[in-house]
């Protein structure tokens, strides 16, 4: 909602016709003689080589599938293989002329694509950092298993072998494979060569390429940015919402000169006709021809065109004419790569959606084939010439392929040795201050921001001299994450932030007031109302380099972005093994007042994903230190907030929220009252209504609790929780997520297990109804109240002296209810 962008009712009510461009489609003619100039003979058989190896390697992968052997070699992988046989040569073509500084992202069949890229990056990289990039890797344990069996061999033909046996061995999920074998077939990369995560749900790499893209075009940083997707994955959500925020009018509006124009990135879809056993041309899609569809997200129609991806040559000529399009800071583009996979989906896959006549008519134009024809016609080479060049491939592969099955020199993870092997990558636990050194770019002096200084007017405690502080001279929850954040956008200058109304509108609940001042268009702005595209393109920005905080304003909106969050964010510290780290702050508020779809507590969700940490701060100086925990952190921080107390002031600090930089840690819940009758942990805003149940006990019934405030959910040291039960011998666990399957279960089970021998009771847990969430009058029937603390104290843990229930917390009742399944 920028104030200078003004919409003129005149304007846009004129009557007019909106034209469009023709659409390119398989454009290129050029013979082998018009590209002599542009090739020399080595690079035309090199384009061949490349497409070979890809061949071989995957028809190896189907013999091993399909006949549990490959040259008489028998191996058993029961794992995935979903193959691209027939699409190498828009693989081969894509990655010709990119360098180690073009990423590429790509989908569950891309194979091709890792060695293509990785074969381009060993054609131009110096010897000296190719053996640097080898021996640093993982402290060389790759290089080490492949020298072996290339001795004598040059560096180009020794990274060659690295490069198809790290593939193989982490197909294979060998520990000697590019991430350790822990994201297999599916999910493979290697970040020295630019080949960044492939991705197995359909078009997830979209919106991550996406945020690459804008990690590159915030920090103008090198290179471009390639997302690989299949014709399938345009029925896709995901896909569209990261079409379009690549496309943002604000890129070429709004951001400042040396950072204008769209994101630097190519949606190359492989248009191999099918998305699993759906045709998309005819059956399940309706663009017709696929590039169409690019003028329907922006004026020039991504300049959108359909190559002939059975033709190398022609998709090098397109990717050099849309490369040169994004360097002239015109992207994004859209490439329509006509293909065929002449595989099934998967080995298991017996085609019979389709024809044999159909897959019979494209095996007639293999592209390999009808490169070599081309080349032999053009004297670039004999039958002898491909005979030398496939009987080497199929050698080398041979090699690979027996070091790769050798449980000796190529182990998997032994996890009776180290059962917490994998346990020990969930999460990496580094505290990295700035991702990168080097000035932040800001538009003024923090100290000059004008929040900033009216902060440092406010009383930094709920009460002064025993009185109540006026909420607007009140030091609030809000201010202490914005201290935070604003903080970080001086100290890092990878920093960005962004959702929906973040800019202009102050954020929601004016916890960005005051940044917009501060904060220039390319580290703060306002996202389209995609969730999905927020949340993925803050996965691709942070696996690329930067730090992230996205918002996506009501934890409801989650489910817009599950994947994105639960899938991708989640996930890849730990597939890759530590390679790859999350520095990624997701802020979602829980919501009052707006009824069923805006007023949910889904905290249980986020705590059910291994590989997210989650916080949910109740207090200004709580907020302000786990905020300055996750922002020094690498790991992605599910950032809860309670739109109940944003204005709450500090009420358990005596000095109040420090002016000076502090942490609270992640994963330590704190007292905030001592007892010693009874515990209640609590999460989020039920903390204030169990201080207030607590007054109730002791003001009627003599009974002292003690409260704990969880702040964190994962992870969670129950330490601080079994001393209290040690002393109190009891405890009743609230939080405003519905009682069914609240995480808080979870933990209550836990500490019955970690403090069983001083429980007089079994812990109780009290959560909202299982219903939907009613409007804000009847809100008290539904969150936990006060009441609801002394109801389920007296009928579950211990009875209370003349106590009347209003709430029914029996075992009947119990027994109802969950038969009702409310």
């Amino acid at each position: 909602m920028p104030r200078v962008l003004n919409i003129n009712p005149a304007e846009v009510r004129k009557s007019g016709v909106e034209k469009f461009t023709d659409i390119p489609i398989n454009q290129y003619n050029k013979s082998i003689k018009d590209e002599q100039g542009s090739f020399s003979n080595a690079d035309f058989l090199r384009i061949f080589r490349d497409m070979a190896f890809i061949r071989e390697f995957e028809t190896m992968l189907n013999l091993i599938k399909t006949t549990n052997q490959y040259a008489d070699v028998e191996y058993n992988y029961p794992g995935p293989a979903h193959l691209s046989v027939g699409q190498e040569a828009s693989a081969v073509g894509q990655a010709c002329l990119l360098d180690k500084n073009d990423f590429i992202f790509g989908s569950h069949r891309s194979h091709g694509e890792i060695l293509a890229k990785g074969l381009s990056a060993i054609e131009k990289l110096p010897d000296d950092e190719l053996m640097q990039v080898m021996k640093e890797f993982f402290g060389g344990s790759i290089l080490k298993v492949v020298e072996e069996v290339a001795q004598g061999e040059s560096t180009k033909d020794l990274a060659i072998k690295f490069l198809l046996y790290g593939a193989l061995a982490e197909i294979f999920g060998r520990t000697t494979g590019f991430h350790k074998g822990l994201g297999g077939s599916m999910h493979a990369f290697f970040t020295p060569f630019g080949i960044y995560p492939n991705n197995a749900i359909v078009g997830g790499s979209a919106p991550i390429a996406t945020g690459s893209a804008l990690y590159k075009k915030a920090n103008q940083k090198s290179g471009i940015v390639i997302a690989n997707i299949g014709d399938g994955s345009l029925g896709c959500g995901p896909v569209w919402e990261s079409f379009n925020f690549a496309a943002m009018d604000q890129f070429r509006e709004l951001w400042e000169e040396g950072f204008k124009g769209g994101l630097p990135i190519i949606f190359n879809v492989f248009n191999n006709q099918y998305g699993m056993g759906g045709q998309t041309a005819g059956e399940t899609m309706a663009y017709g021809v696929l590039a169409r569809i690019g003028a329907g997200i922006t004026p020039n129609q991504m300049h959108a065109e359909r190559v002939d991806g059975y033709n190398p040559l022609a998709v090098i000529d397109a990717i050099r004419r849309k490369k040169a399009i994004i360097e002239n800071n015109e992207g994004p583009v859209l490439l329509d790569t006509l293909t065929y996979r002449i595989t099934g989906h998967s080995p298991s896959d017996a085609s019979s959606y389709r024809t044999k006549e159909e897959i019979q008519a494209w095996e007639d134009q293999d592209p390999i084939a009808a490169y070599q024809k081309q080349l032999i016609g053009a004297g670039i080479g004999t039958e002898q010439d491909f005979a030398t060049i496939w009987d080497s491939i199929k050698a080398t592969m041979l090699k690979v392929y027996k070091l790769a099955i050798d449980e000796k020199v190529s182990p998997r993870m032994d996890l009776n040795a180290n059962p917490n092997g994998i346990s020990e990558l969930m999460l990496s636990n580094q505290t990295v201050d700035r991702m990168e050194d080097r000035p932040c770019t800001t538009l003024i002096p923090k100290e000059e921001n004008s929040r900033v200084k009216q902060i440092q007017k406010k009383a930094r405690t709920a009460e002064v001299d025993g009185k109540p502080v006026p909420k607007a001279r009140m030091y609030q929850l809000r201010d202490g994450l914005f201290e935070a954040i604003i903080d970080k956008f001086y100290q890092d200058p990878t920093l960005i932030a962004y959702g929906e109304d973040n800019r202009d509108w102050d954020g929601a609940f004016a916890v960005y007031k005051g940044l917009t001042e501060s904060l220039p268009y390319h580290r703060f702005f306002n996202s389209p109302i995609s969730e999905a595209a927020i949340a993925g393109s803050a996965v691709g920005y942070a696996m690329s380099g930067g730090r992230v905080i996205a918002e996506l304003m009501y934890c409801d909106f989650l489910g817009r972005a599950g994947d994105e969050v639960f899938n991708q964010m989640a996930k890849w510290q730990s597939m890759s093994a530590g390679v790859l780290t999350m520095p990624l702050v997701l802020r979602v508020s829980v919501g009052s007042k707006y009824g069923a779809q805006h007023s949910q507590d889904w905290t249980s969700l986020a705590a059910h994903i291994p590989g997210l940490k989650v916080v949910f701060p109740a207090t200004p100086y709580d907020a302000k230190g786990l905020m300055n925990s996750a922002l020094a952190g690498t790991d992605p921080v599910i950032f809860f907030e309670s739109q109940r107390i944003y204005d709450i002031g500090e009420m358990f600090q005596p000095d109040g929220v420090p002016e000076g930089y502090y942490k609270v840690p992640i994963g330590e819940p704190d007292v905030k009252k001592s007892g010693k009758d009874v515990t209640i942990l609590t999460i989020g805003a039920t903390l204030y209504r169990a201080l207030d149940a607590a007054k109730i006990l002791a003001d009627k019934y003599g009974l002292s609790a003690e409260v704990i405030d969880a702040r964190s959910i994962v992870p969670f040291n129950y330490e601080k929780v079994i001393e209290s039960v040690q002393k109190t011998g009891r405890i009743l666990l609230a939080s405003d997520a519905c009682e069914r399957g609240s995480h808080l279960k979870d933990i209550a089970q836990n500490i019955s297990e970690l403090a069983f021998d001083y429980l007089d009771a079994p812990p109780v847990v009290i959560g909202a109804r299982n219903w939907i969430t009613p409007s804000h009058e009847l809100e008290s029937f539904f969150f936990p109240q006060p009441e609801w603390f002394i109801d389920a104290i007296h009928e579950k843990i211990l009875p209370l002296d003349g106590h009347v229930v209003t709430t029914n917390y029996t075992k009947n009742e119990l027994i109802r209810t969950q038969k009702l399944g409310v």
